[in-house]
């Protein structure tokens, strides 16, 4: 009864906009992740993006969270809006996290499978861009949506996968080598794999609480 009594209610929409500006400083965000990961001059060069992209998510997230609290009437329940613009969030933060761990490792080159995890988030930060815009209307879209985040969770596996071939080959060489700072570049390499692992799961559990928005409205 208040479900449908609420429905009927004239709704604050800004909520979309500032979704999908989020949604945008995020697919700006992995670009550069993603172009840090193709080495030599070009990671130090994009590193400033990625902080710049999650600077501007992180306002739009706030004004996000002051909306809910000004608004009589919000698109659907206040936690859910502050839970999702927090999921998502959650994965620019990563990313910057990721971001500052190369620098401080200082790494410039990067193998393969690196460069197929950038390309991974990228993917998942696109997906993620293009299902925001249809929570405008949960219902009509809601099959739509569902493809993208189950689009997202295959992303997701094929993450893992990319990750543990990488953490292998990435052991293999490095014992072949036999280097005496082997050990410590097994130790930094590992922990950028680790943490590019750490943001696709972070765009799964955003999908995630997308479908939770959509199961309670349809």
């Amino acid at each position: 009864m208040l479900g449908w009594f609420r429905r009927m209610l004239p709704r604050e929409e800004r909520f979309f906009g500032l979704f999908q500006q989020h949604s945008a400083a995020i697919v700006v965000g992995a670009t550069e992740l993603r172009a840090m990961l193709r080495g030599g001059e070009a990671t130090a060069t994009h590193f400033p993006a990625v902080l710049a992209a999650e600077d501007h998510a992180d306002a739009v997230t706030r004004e996000v969270v002051q909306a809910v609290r000004r608004t009589f009437v919000t698109p659907f329940d206040r936690g859910d809006i502050q839970a999702l613009i927090g999921a998502m969030d959650d994965t620019l933060d990563q990313m910057k996290k990721t971001a500052k761990t190369i620098r401080f490792f200082g790494m410039t080159e990067f193998g393969p499978e690196m460069g197929r995890m950038g390309d991974t988030i990228l993917r998942c930060a696109e997906l993620l861009r293009d299902t925001v815009p249809l929570l405008s209307d949960i219902t009509g879209n809601a099959a739509r949506i569902n493809a993208l985040c189950e689009s997202i969770r295959a992303a997701e596996g094929e993450a893992d996968d990319i990750h543990d071939e990488g953490v292998t080959e990435l052991f293999r060489r490095i014992s072949e080598e036999k280097a005496p700072d082997g050990a410590m570049r097994f130790i930094a390499v590992r922990e950028v794999f680790d943490q590019l692992e750490r943001v696709v799961d972070l765009f799964d559990d955003a999908a995630n609480q997308v479908e939770s928005i959509v199961i309670e409205h349809v």
